[in-house]
């Protein structure tokens, strides 16, 4: 039998610091698993680089096309609404908070998330591994769960929502779910508290031998970053590594732990400082945006923005043609943003990325199945002006520091079926304003394509190849990892 595995996401947690943390002796519990195992700073997010994205990726090992989980606000065509998975809390009551949680909790799972795709817990309790998971975003797997009704706020939230879901065999979601009693409380899954309830639930289960696979989900750096900027990151990384430590402390210490544990250690995406904002609706107040609460016969479009990210939907179909030219216009006109991507008209599919540079605007047009060969070895054909996305080609091989991965992160992204027509990426500095009018100048965010946002952590213990068996890893391969470790086909 193999070790037990514990999966650790400690959110938004940027590279650089947390080496920073380990050099100043504040994170010993991730020094150690460093010192022992294998690391990588340059395992690539998804696209948009933001948390549901992110956690869908992880959570199957697909891209954004596969998994269909195309942004944190998102126009959903067969139900004709925006979807607000909590970009803020402004943003979640611009369009109903019942109906915003109600998303984020149940529907992002049970209704978005692809049923083509299996995630990590089905695919390990399909073959009878004991799965366990704290407050996560991905949490589909074959176990129903009652809502729990333990303290005054679990009654409060049973008698406002009140629906089973279907978790890992252990589920442990916010108070809102708890598997099995224990002293742990999240008060409902309040910021600043999230990490300890996780430690506390972990140690639990570690005395309790209640896992085989377990996903701890560490939130908490995010909302630090979000609020002191990315490199305020020190602090809140300590505060996780603690609770890595009081999970192994349960088993005896760090070595006990590591004799009967293998831990693979991630962060979801990084992310970057924020000085400037950019602010979509009055950038398209010309056209007939599709407003939140107010349905009109003439909306041509949705909005969509994502922190570091936007999307744009067009819903006058029959105007199709011409909306596309200008939406891209109007983006490409507005300060901050970096790029625009769309897929072009080519019969069996081209991606078009534009930008404005010093030269005007520049374009970049690539497919699958040509004679370069990326860092995932996947094969494309691509023309125009390579250096928009930082691309440089040698001996047909296509790399870029710059945005990595790129085109096969577009690509998907530009994929999804419940994708935006036309999708933009800021700039280094600037962040879309969300639907509540909240930013977080001063602070840090994420959701580009560009390095900043995109290069996350990947660090394993006890399991997994060498940090060399492939050139560029990314959140795809947490999934195969796990599933390898167990003897697992994928699904």
């Amino acid at each position: 039998m193999p070790k037990k595995l514990v999966l650790a996401v400690i959110d938004a947690m940027k590279p650089a610091m947390l080496e920073r943390a380990i050099a100043t002796g504040r994170a010993p519990t991730l020094a150690l698993l460093m010192e022992r195992g294998q690391y990588t700073d340059e395992c690539v997010a998804a696209f948009p680089s933001v948390t549901p994205v992110c956690a869908a990726s992880i959570a199957t090992g697909r891209g954004t096309a596969e998994h269909e989980i195309p942004a944190m606000n998102w126009w959903h065509r067969g139900e004709e609404r925006y979807i607000e998975y909590g970009t803020s809390f402004g943003a979640s009551r611009a369009f109903g908070i019942r109906q915003s949680l109600t998303d984020t909790i149940y529907n992002m799972n049970l209704e978005h998330l692809s049923r083509d795709v299996n995630t990590v817990f089905e695919s390990l309790d399909d073959a009878d591994i004991r799965t366990a998971g704290t407050t996560y975003l991905m949490y589909r797997g074959r176990h129903r769960h009652e809502p729990s009704v333990d303290t005054a706020l679990t009654r409060l939230a049973h008698a406002v929502f009140g629906m089973p879901t279907w978790g890992p065999k252990e589920l442990f979601y916010a108070d809102l779910f708890a598997s099995r009693k224990t002293p742990c409380r999240s008060q409902l899954g309040l910021p600043g508290v999230r990490d300890q309830h996780s430690g506390c639930v972990a140690e639990v289960l570690v005395e309790q031998d209640a896992f085989d696979f377990l996903l701890l989900s560490l939130p908490d750096n995010d909302t630090h970053s979000h609020k002191y900027g990315p490199f305020a990151q020190v602090d809140s990384i300590q505060a996780a590594d603690k609770q890595l430590a009081r999970m192994m402390d349960a088993a005896g210490g760090a070595e006990a732990f590591l004799e009967d544990h293998a831990v693979i250690v991630c962060s979801d995406h990084s992310q970057s400082k924020v000085e400037g904002e950019i602010d979509l609706f009055r950038a398209f107040d010309g056209f007939g945006l599709r407003a939140a609460q107010r349905s009109r016969e003439d909306d041509e479009i949705a909005v969509c923005p994502n922190s570091r990210a936007a999307q744009v939907y067009v819903l006058d179909r029959a105007n199709r043609r011409k909306l596309l030219p200008r939406i891209e216009r109007t983006l490409l006109a507005l300060e901050g943003v970096d790029i625009v991507m769309r897929m072009g008209d080519h019969p069996d599919g081209e991606a078009i990325v534009r930008g404005e540079r010093s030269r005007g605007v520049r374009e970049v047009r690539f497919a699958p199945r040509g004679d370069l060969v990326d860092a995932r070895d996947a094969r494309w054909h691509v023309e125009g002006d390579l250096d928009l996305l930082g691309l440089k080609v040698e001996d047909d091989q296509i790399r870029s520091a710059t945005y990595p991965d790129a085109l096969g992160r577009v690509w998907s992204a530009l994929r999804c079926p419940s994708a935006g027509e036309v999708l933009a990426s800021a700039r280094p500095g600037y962040e879309f304003l969300d639907w509540g009018g909240a930013h977080h100048i001063g602070g840090g965010s994420h959701g580009s394509l560009h390095a900043n946002d995109s290069n996350a952590v990947l660090l394993w213990c006890g399991t997994g190849p060498e940090r060399t068996a492939r050139e560029q890893w990314t959140l795809r391969d947490i999934t195969p990892m796990i599933l390898n470790h167990f003897g697992v086909a994928a699904g």
